[in-house]
C-alpha cells in the first residue's frame, strides 16, 4: 500500500482513509497487517473499526487511560479510549448531545467495547461521592444483565442476547449525573 502521509503506527495504516488503494482487498489486508500484532483499532477517519481479538490484551487499564485524556483524536494510535475521548470533549465544545454506535456481528466484541467506554468515563469524568456510588452502580449492573441475558454460541461462550441501548447524561459541570441501559 501506499500512503499519502507517514500516518503509521508498527504495523499497518492507523487509518484507512489515508490507503491509497481504496479496495476491498486492501482494507482486508491492513486489518489483517495490524491484528496479527494485536492492534485491534484502526481508523476511517473519525470512525473506529475493531477486530475481536478472542483474548485479553494489556490496553485498557488507567494508565492507558491516561495517556487517551483530553489528547487529540488523531494524535496517539487508535484506540476505542480515543474514540470515547473524543465525544466527551466534543460534547463540552459543541454543548450538544452526542452518541457512539457501536454495531457487529454476534462476537465481535460490541458489549466489550461498551464497557470499555463506561470505564473510560468512570475514571475520566470529574466525581463526587455521590457520583461515584452511581459510577459503581453503572459498572456492576453490567454483570447482572449478562448473568441474565446471555449464552454460548459458536464465536461467543458468553454472547449477548439483546439489543442495549445505554444512555448517560452529564450535569453542567460535566459530571455523570444519570445512566440507563435498556434491553431490547
Amino acid at each position: 500500500c501506499i500512503l499519502k502521509t507517514s500516518f503509521l503506527d508498527r504495523v499497518g495504516i492507523q487509518d484507512f482513509v489515508l490507503l491509497d488503494e481504496t479496495t476491498e482487498e486492501a482494507f482486508l489486508s491492513n486489518l489483517k497487517k495490524r491484528f496479527s500484532k494485536d492492534l485491534i483499532y484502526t481508523y476511517i477517519g473519525t470512525l473506529v473499526v475493531s477486530v475481536n481479538p478472542y483474548k485479553e490484551l494489556d490496553i485498557y487499564n488507567k494508565k492507558q487511560m491516561d495517556i487517551y485524556m483530553g489528547v487529540n483524536f488523531f494524535e496517539l494510535p487508535p484506540h476505542i479510549y480515543a474514540l470515547a475521548d473524543n465525544a466527551y470533549h466534543t460534547m463540552l465544545t459543541e454543548y450538544n448531545n452526542h452518541f457512539i454506535l457501536i454495531s457487529g456481528e454476534s462476537g465481535a466484541g460490541k458489549t466489550e467495547a461498551s464497557k470499555k467506554i463506561l470505564q473510560y468515563y468512570a475514571v475520566s469524568c470529574p466525581s463526587t461521592t455521590l457520583l461515584n456510588t452511581v459510577r459503581d452502580k453503572m459498572l456492576k449492573s453490567n454483570p447482572v444483565l449478562e448473568a441474565f441475558g446471555n449464552a454460548k454460541t459458536l464465536k461467543n461462550d458468553n454472547s449477548s442476547r439483546f439489543g442495549k441501548y445505554m444512555d448517560i447524561q452529564f450535569d453542567n459541570q460535566v459530571r455523570i449525573t444519570y445512566r440507563q441501559i435498556s434491553r431490547s
